[in-house]
């Protein structure tokens, strides 16, 4: 009787297991159609800078705001687009959504010039039309004490 309640309980066991693989998603950073900033920056005040963003098919999810600090020399730069990313081998309808929007809060710690570059895409190389580079839109801010 133990052997068979053994046996039970250990089939029990494998057939509830599941062997199915976890959902896979490809990443992407997508460009920014349009932004709004406000017209004066201050140190220690939050800024909220507003984005339009398109998604390439409704089978995009939204990711969130890709914003990379520049370092050295570059430390006044920051760099802006948009996280997405779809699930591997999910069929869709080629349905270009309406834009999205998103934002963030810019809080400057320090006075100075940052320059926000906004990417927009990839385009040609003009050096080597045979390959394409990241396309931004710099824009110049003024930070007031």
């Amino acid at each position: 009787m133990k052997k068979i309640a053994l046996f039970l309980v250990l089939m029990t066991t494998l057939l509830s297991c599941s062997v199915d693989e976890p959902d896979r998603y490809t990443n992407y950073v997508l460009p920014i159609e349009s932004y709004v900033l406000p017209s004066t920056f201050s140190v220690g005040a939050s800024h909220k800078i507003e984005l339009k963003y398109q998604k390439p098919t409704v089978c995009y999810n939204y990711g969130g705001v890709y914003y990379d600090y520049g370092t050295g020399t570059e430390s006044f730069t920051r760099t802006i687009g948009i996280y997405a990313n779809t699930k591997v081998g999910e069929v869709c309808a080629e349905v270009v959504p309406p834009l999205s929007d998103a934002s963030f809060n810019f809080v400057p710690q320090t006075a100075g010039t940052y320059t926000f570059k906004f990417y927009k895409g990839k385009g040609p190389d003009p050096d080597d039309a045979s390959k394409e580079i990241d396309i931004f839109e710099e824009v110049e801010i003024v930070v007031a004490e």
